[in-house]
């Protein structure tokens, strides 16, 4: 008999998708089963597999969903931010890291993409996209921040802010830095123009 296509977009499949996702990231992807997340879930494993086809499929769902959560987020207190007075320019791209702090706060276990890179990075799986579109995706707000404020070299120096937004993610999350926004910060200061 034929599989039907996998359809997350159903009540159970939103479900699954929801403990899944408070799974991997509090245990980690390798750590987590289809029974176990059936079971939390509440549905059958035929369920799981009926609404996503595989768990590699069920990761990348998670990955994607995270995504989605933390760029409407970002982009909600960024664009707070602007209005307020934080316009184009230095401040903008402050506001960017107080922002990425305040998420590392309440997300304790550190970035998510990272986490799952740590255990599917290299291989075939159909995450490792996600996981890279979400990096691309914080490299292209940096630059476009600062094409916004006109800087001369949007492309190189978005590069190098986004190094500061993943180390101080890293260093935060690890405990190496107390205050690695705080550091991040005023390096990006230190890069950009008044």
């Amino acid at each position: 008999m034929p599989r039907r296509s996998p359809n997350p977009h159903t009540p159970a499949g939103e479900k699954v998708l929801a403990t899944a996702s408070e799974l991997f990231y509090e245990r980690g992807i390798r750590g987590v089963g289809v029974d176990l997340i059936a079971d939390q879930a509440g549905v059958t494993k035929k369920t799981l597999y009926d609404r996503f086809g595989s768990k590699d499929a069920l990761v990348a769902a998670y990955l994607t969903r995270r995504h989605e959560r933390w760029a409407a987020w970002f982009t909600e207190r960024l664009a707070a931010r602007g209005a307020a007075g934080s316009g184009p320019g230095v401040e903008q791209v402050v506001a960017a890291l107080e922002i990425a702090e305040e998420w590392a706060d309440a997300n304790v276990r550190g970035c998510a993409f990272v986490n799952a890179h740590a255990e599917i990075g290299g291989t075939e799986h159909p995450g490792n996209a996600v996981v890279l579109a979400d990096k691309r995706y914080m490299l292209e707000v940096f630059r476009q921040l600062l094409r916004d404020a006109g800087h001369p070299d949007p492309e190189a120096v978005g590069a190098q802010i986004h190094l500061l937004y993943e180390g101080a993610m890293v260093a935060h999350t690890t405990g190496a830095q107390p205050d690695a926004f705080g550091t991040a910060r005023a390096a990006a200061r230190a890069l950009l123009p008044g």
